[in-house]
């Protein structure tokens, strides 16, 4: 006989589970897809300007029947939209260069007697820095001299005789042959006595070099070679080194599509001006003027090379230092500035927070188009806005499209409203003095901070 319990256990394990497992499948598919939906939904949310969720600025009593206070309008500080001139700069990067350098070498062989000069001083052009043994070069001279007044006399006595020649001539008491002689002995001797002049020219000269002279006025660099030691003309790197530190020039490159801007400038005679700054920008050094662009743009970088020239009067550029250039291209009256800390940046674009005038003012985003950052955080507004439009620059984090604002002076941190208590039926004051929700119950609500 075969009992319950027996057919129980001759029906297979799994048949009565596999539904069971199906539905638990569908409800994790769906839950995992409405997870995904919200997140992406939440995501687009929080990517929309004027769907940034305001915090809610209300504060509630206490006690039996809770209650809270309204806080009122968000406390904001704005600036108005101004005119000014703003000028347009290129930046590029760019090393100090000495206008002049010169490599002072010994223009004759011998020892180094004595150096007049300290390293690191500022030299004027023709001052003596350093001298060579004059000893050989004056006899060299003096050696010269005697020849050339040999061959002088030599020239003299010629001359006289040529003269007697002549009246013996006349006489025919010589031949024409030795007067035709005594003519090409003079001019011989007259060409002697030229060469004897070039060779007391030239042991002047190599006594002249002997004392070494400044060639440029600038700033002597430490010393290559001692007293004492044997110079030649050949050496390769000479004595000392002087660079022209005033005026100065700085090499710097602009991008190639900047090029034509300024060469549209350039070729109209304007002289642009030129600004070097330090490493951080933080520092202006110095102010010149742009003096010429190079033929050629660098094909490996595309930049194009230009020199501009300082007067370098306080020595605040040194040669091969690191600058930030700034150039100053062209100047645009009449445009709009804002504080750069009031613009927004959002997915459509940058926007500012515009609260228009009235007491109930409710703010308006409006998208802007931003130009050229100028100096002390300020940027020039291209469109969108107008001279005296409001612009929040601080208080930005809790507003959204229509939020309502309360103008705040700048530095003022909000702080309003006292501490209220309520009993059975008053709740306490919010931060803008204002009475919170009746309720039962006791409440008590402190002032609020805003920022």
């Amino acid at each position: 006989m075969t009992t319950t319990s027996d057919l129980q256990s001759t029906q297979p394990s799994g048949t009565p589970q596999q539904p069971k497992a199906k539905k638990r499948g569908f409800v994790w598919a769906f839950f995992l897809i409405l997870v995904i939906a919200l997140t992406g939904y939440a995501v687009w949310r929080a990517s929309q300007p004027g769907l940034i969720p305001a915090n809610p600025n209300a504060g509630g009593g206490r006690g039996g029947g809770r209650g809270r206070g309204n806080l009122g309008p968000t406390p904001v500080v704005v600036a108005k939209v101004k005119k000014a001139v703003v000028p347009n700069y290129l930046s590029g990067l760019g090393n100090v260069t000495a206008y002049y350098t010169v490599a002072v070498k010994s223009r004759v062989d011998g020892q180094l007697m004595s150096i007049t000069f300290k390293e690191g001083d500022y030299v004027k052009e023709g001052q003596v820095l350093a001298e060579i043994d004059p000893r050989p070069f004056q006899v060299q001279l003096e050696q010269a001299e005697g020849t050339q007044a040999r061959d002088q006399a030599l020239l003299a006595n010629a001359k006289v005789d040529l003269e007697r020649y002549k009246t013996l001539l006349a006489q025919d008491a010589v031949p024409r042959q030795q007067l035709d002689t005594q003519e090409a002995l003079v001019r011989q001797l007259t060409g002697t006595v030229k060469q004897d002049q070039a060779a007391v020219d030239n042991a002047k000269l190599q006594l002249t070099y002997a004392h070494i002279t400044a060639p440029i006025t600038g700033r002597i660099g430490l010393r290559l070679v001692d007293p004492g030691n044997i110079v030649r003309a050949v050496d390769a790197n000479g004595i000392l080194i002087i660079t022209q530190l005033q005026p100065i020039t700085v090499l710097f490159t602009i991008p190639e599509d900047s090029l034509p801007q300024v060469l549209s400038r350039v070729n109209k005679g304007v002289k642009l001006t030129v600004e070097a700054w330090n490493r951080d920008n933080s520092k202006k050094l110095a102010t010149g003027t742009l003096v010429t662009v190079d033929n050629q743009i660098d094909l490996t970088t595309g930049t194009s090379k230009m020199k501009a020239v300082f007067d370098n009067k306080d020595s605040a550029l040194f040669p091969n230092q690191f600058v930030n250039v700034k150039l100053l291209v062209d100047t645009m009256a009449n445009q709009m500035v804002v504080p750069s800390v009031g613009i927004q940046h959002g997915q459509q674009g940058d926007f500012v927070f515009v609260v228009p005038p009235g007491e109930d003012a409710k703010v308006v985003i409006t998208q802007v188009k931003t130009g050229i950052v100028l100096e002390g955080d300020q940027t020039s507004i291209s469109s969108g806005l107008e001279e005296g439009d409001q612009v929040v620059i601080d208080g930005t984090d809790r507003l959204q499209n229509g939020s309502a604002v309360r103008i705040r002076k700048p530095g003022d941190d909000g702080m309003g409203g006292g501490r209220g208590r309520g009993r059975g039926g008053r709740g306490g004051r919010g931060a803008d003095g204002k009475a919170g929700d009746k309720t039962g119950g006791e409440g008590r609500q402190g002032g609020g901070r805003q920022q």
